[in-house]
């Protein structure tokens, strides 16, 4: 089947797995597992336990990837340490925001295990995170580079300032489109956007290249948080981890929900019933999706992913062909057609 407009076919290449896209850096990734391993080393006991644990929590290492790729991708060589090095503290960043997300979110299960605030309580988590953080940047002062650095701070801001953003809007029916992106983006297409900066940088890239790879991420980064946020109303729970509609009930309204909620007469009071009573009690969990699809609600959002995706891909375009840039093709699609 194929689709028209700025949307991506989905043909047999739609259900490419991540394993097979990252097939051709899995020694990479294999060696980012040993370099997590060693970073999240600490003398004190809880630290060493929780950072190993975080690291058995797996994820599909997508950050890291990205930078092993994008390293590739311009001719450098990925398996290099500091590349692996460096992939290892994209994933230490990512690895904190969660820590910190599940405490704001109140999460006691994340990938079907238990959050570090549920086993220890949310001051050791907190710390925890900080603690993620602060290694990170520890580790990356090893690069000597301003560039490699000034784009992690940049991107540590902005990822605190999406959650500042977040909490503020929490529980708000009227949030707009243009807000809904800017904490979306910041929360988190940047440090895909970083990831694969970082990775061109340190495959000597040259400036095109590098803004090509960092335009890449932040698209790539988009489409992934809508598809997320898609699955929120169309996954299983099983699939998910979690309930469907948990979004609405931790306070947060999406695009769908956004997209809804401007289309249908009586939707609007269907999310604000449901952000005020705080769980699907008057209305039921079917009723809004029912409504969502009636409204076209998740095709609209679903576009918008698409667009993003092939923006994605139209940013490869100036990279030389080779087996690494075939697999950053390959992932916007792998993105669009994920069902967890």
């Amino acid at each position: 089947m194929t689709t028209s407009g700025n949307t991506i076919a989905l043909d047999e290449e739609a259900r490419i797995s991540a394993r097979r896209i990252f097939s051709v850096i899995a020694n990479e990734l294999t060696q980012v597992e040993l370099e997590f391993e060693r970073q999240a080393h600490s003398n004190v006991q809880v630290i060493d336990y929780l950072g190993e644990y975080l690291r058995a929590s797996g994820g599909k290492r997508v950050r890291p990837a990205l930078t092993i790729l994008a390293n590739y991708a311009v001719g450098g060589d990925g398996s290099r340490y500091n590349s692996i090095r460096m992939a290892t503290v994209m994933e230490f960043l990512h690895t904190a925001t969660l820590v910190h997300d599940d405490i704001i979110d109140k999460a006691d299960t994340r990938r079907k295990r238990p959050t570090v605030n549920a086993l220890y309580g949310n001051e050791t988590a907190v710390l925890m995170g900080d603690w993620l953080y602060m290694s990170a940047f520890e580790t990356s002062l090893a690069e000597r580079s301003l560039p490699v650095l000034d784009i992690l701070t940049s991107v540590t801001r902005k990822m605190t300032e999406g959650e500042i953003l977040q909490l503020t809007l929490l529980g708000e029916a009227d949030i707009s489109e243009a807000q809904y992106f800017d904490v979306l983006k910041r929360k988190t297409a940047y440090l895909f956007s970083a990831s694969c900066e970082i990775g061109s940088i340190l495959g000597g890239a040259s400036e095109k290249q590098q803004t090509a790879l960092r335009d890449y991420g932040l698209y790539l980064g988009t489409a992934f948080q809508l598809i997320d946020d898609l699955l929120d109303f169309t996954s299983n729970e099983e699939a998910l981890g979690k309930a469907a509609g948990a979004d609405l009930l931790g306070g947060k309204v999406t695009l769908p929900l956004i997209y809804l909620r401007d289309t249908e007469p009586n939707a609007r009071e269907m999310v604000e019933t449901v952000l005020r009573e705080g769980k699907y009690s008057s209305v039921k969990p079917q009723d809004l999706l029912d409504a969502i699809e009636r409204s076209g609600a998740l095709e609209q959002a679903r576009t918008r992913a698409n667009e993003y995706a092939e923006n994605a891909c139209t940013a490869l375009e100036i990279l030389p062909d080779s087996d690494y840039c075939e697999s950053l093709r390959a992932l916007p699609t792998y993105i669009l057609n994920r069902d967890r």
